[in-house]
């Protein structure tokens, strides 16, 4: 017995939104992705590596701007659709990359990723086999005890087997076998096999994006571009995980990051162009574990610190500052010279989760802090 698509396979139709969460693993320094804009001190630190003023893409009023790597988000910005959230952290002061990863993944120290209990006690439907997908190798943290999530490099690798052997005769003696079957395991395995068809059909279709966007030849873009053939396609895409990696920049920081954050831009720019109007139902959220030290170091790189950057764009975002910049004189700062925290992450996360369905379910998601 084949089994036929039905349309939306998660059957929540229009009401779809999408979460989408870019980690910049690493520590990416937040003073160059969001420098701030007429602080003294900032240069006198920061001889080298500092970016100079005029060329900081100012944000308004704002006491801070983006990098002039960021230039195709900063049209973005301008046209009301992403937010920029400087000094921005977790209540932790770790400077451990993976502890720091884990507690921020996993919303504070309890188990679990917070996008995995999201989709667990998020108001709607039911999960499907492509409610959540982590693009990659791995299931990473954010989406550990998600009901259902998937992890695939591309949607070339999410097949049962090799792409030029007998699946057809596979597929139809598993939905023989599973056509009738109520168990736990029956709905389970015909959603999967479900998907599996909507993904190849869009594997066949292999459809260029759309409104003349133009993705980069590197896997980050890739990543994206394969998200949003999945959100156009409408099989019920809740949640995506995406990693960009390489953001430890002890060393030679400029000529580490600066290629990182063009690719950033860029792909997320694409992204953008490719969903159109779409993107009023998805939201894309790029975070990091910690920022960098104010001071660079003798080897014209920056070392483990605390505040960071996260952006935000799609969804309902309306072009704007989120907090603010602190001034960055020796006597505010914490720690050996890192930027405080003045935001909490979860409180970034908090009102997109709650866009997205979160419902009364906060508590739930993030137990603690």
């Amino acid at each position: 017995m084949a089994m036929k698509g039905t349309g939306i396979i998660s059957g929540n139709g229009d009401q779809q939104r999408t979460l989408v969460v870019v980690f910049l693993r690493g520590g990416a320094d937040g003073l160059t992705l969001v420098p701030p804009v007429g602080n003294s001190e900032y240069y006198r630190v920061r001889p080298t590596l500092g970016v100079p003023e005029g060329d900081i893409l100012k944000l308004g009023d704002a006491n801070c701007g983006l990098n002039p790597a960021f230039s195709a988000l900063y049209d973005i910005y301008k046209d009301g659709c992403l937010t920029v959230v400087p000094a921005v952290g977790s209540n932790d002061d770790t400077r451990s990359h993976f502890y720091a990863q884990d507690l921020m993944e996993h919303g504070g120290p309890v188990a679990g990723g917070w996008l995995g209990r999201f989709l667990r006690y998020r108001d709607g439907v039911p999960p499907s086999a492509l409610s959540a997908i982590a693009l990659g190798k791995a299931m990473p943290e954010v989406l550990r005890g998600a009901p259902a999530a998937t992890v695939m490099e591309s949607m070339d690798t999410f097949s049962l087997g090799s792409q030029s052997g007998p699946t057809d005769r596979l597929k139809e003696e598993l939905g023989m076998l599973y056509g009738k079957d109520e168990s736990i395991l029956g709905p389970a395995a015909r959603d999967t096999l479900q998907a599996l068809e909507r993904v190849e059909k869009l594997r066949r279709e292999d459809l260029p994006p759309m409104n003349g966007a133009e993705y980069g030849d590197n896997s980050f873009s890739n990543g994206l571009r394969q998200a949003a053939r999945l959100i156009r396609a409408r099989v019920g895409l809740e949640a995506v995980s995406l990693d960009l990696e390489g953001w430890d920049s002890h060393f030679a920081q400029e000529t580490l990051i600066t290629p990182l954050m063009t690719r950033l831009s860029d792909g997320l720019a694409a992204f953008h162009r490719d969903l159109g109007k779409l993107m009023k139902k998805v939201t894309v959220v790029v975070m990091t574990e910690f920022g960098r030290r104010v001071a660079e170091n003798s080897s014209f790189g920056t070392d483990h610190g605390r505040g960071g950057t996260m952006l935000v764009m799609g969804g309902t975002e309306r072009g704007n500052v989120f907090g603010e910049m602190p001034e960055l004189e020796t006597g505010i700062l914490v720690g050996p010279g890192d930027v405080p925290v003045k935001t909490d992450y979860r409180e970034v996360l908090k009102p997109i989760l709650t866009q997205h369905g979160a419902g009364g379910s906060m508590a739930e998601i993030f137990p603690v802090g």
